[in-house]
């Protein structure tokens, strides 16, 4: 953490002079207070007056960061983390990417919940202190300041795909979320090794990027339906893309599960309306976890470094239970 000391012999001047400064007394010339308040700045200085606040309860609040605004899964993070603030006395402060890293200081929040592969890990190791606490919802970040709740992808993923397998399906086509994201990398992981236990190739063609959006998934739905070979099933990193996919081969004359067998990830609103095969996460639980976790944390608690969440497969109407050969 950068301290007072540091911001004076940035400045070339007396701790004494950044201590006037910090406290607004007027006996400091002017070139040179505004010298201090700039290093302040670029250095993320934050006076001991905003430590002391925190650690008294005077401020209270609790930030969240996320940007997809298309995901609606996000909602039901954002409920679960509010529902165990409101109960603590906590505010919940939510923002997007673009102007997170201002208000993610402890004189602007006590800590902060992230749920956004798009916010690089360098800007939340730049962050998170002693002081300032971050709970990472979507990935590991090596930081004694940063925790963990994130979802065991890996063996439900297997579990559906070995389902599916039993049924008697063999050629596969598979859908990526955000490459880089840990979800993805866990889903397709499991997807690779599933399918190679099972001795079944995977042709690399069968292989479609996708953002997690609907839209993309819709894009790769009416590519597939090009192919003179359909594949027997297209497994989707999430339920968006899975939903999106299946309005495109709806509108060429491609039916689920007949035709083409469709899963997805997350299990949301209108994966259970439409009967979708897919893997349930508790998100609303998952944003209760992640605030519990956070203020565990606040309050000098030992916590672990990870916490694992197991979804659940559900297996439904766009996979044939038993597969005509």
């Amino acid at each position: 953490m950068v301290g007072i000391k540091d911001i004076a012999e940035a400045a070339g001047v007396s701790i004494s002079t950044v201590s006037n400064v910090i406290n607004g007394k007027r006996n400091v010339g002017k070139r040179t207070r505004e010298r201090v308040l700039q290093l302040i700045e670029e250095m993320d200085y934050v006076p001991n007056e905003a430590g002391k606040m925190l650690k008294g309860k005077d401020n209270n609040t609790i930030l969240f960061v996320f940007s997809d605004f298309d995901r609606n899964f996000y909602l039901e993070v954002i409920k679960g983390v509010n529902d165990y603030l409101k109960n603590k006395d906590y505010d919940l402060l939510i923002c997007t990417q673009r102007s997170c890293e201002k208000f993610m200081r402890n004189n602007m929040s006590s800590g902060c919940i992230v749920l956004d592969i798009g916010l690089k890990d360098s800007t939340i190791l730049r962050c998170a202190n002693e002081n300032y606490p971050i709970i990472a919802l979507d990935r590991n970040v090596f930081s004694p300041y940063v925790k963990s709740v994130i979802v065991d992808n890996y063996p439900p993923m297997c579990e559906m795909l070995q389902s599916i397998i039993d049924s008697g399906y063999r050629r596969f086509a598979f859908l990526s979320g955000v490459e880089n994201s840990l979800d993805n990398m866990e889903r397709y992981r499991a997807f690779r090794d599933t399918l190679e236990k099972n001795n079944i190739h995977f042709p690399q063609k069968n292989y479609f990027v996708g953002d997690y959006r609907e839209e993309s998934g819709y894009t790769a739905g009416k590519i597939i339906s090009l192919t003179d070979n359909l594949p027997e099933v297209l497994v989707c990193a999430n339920d968006n893309m899975a939903i999106g996919a299946m309005k495109a081969f709806k509108e060429n004359g491609i039916r689920v599960p007949e035709d083409i067998a469709v899963t997805g990830f997350d299990d949301v609103d209108r994966a259970q309306e439409i009967g979708l095969t897919t893997v349930t996460v508790p998100d609303y639980e998952r944003g209760y976890l992640a605030a519990l976790y956070l203020l565990e944390v606040l309050n000098g608690k030992e916590v672990a470094k990870t916490f694992q969440i197991s979804p659940k497969v559900k297996m439904r109407k766009t996979v044939l239970v038993k597969k005509q050969k």
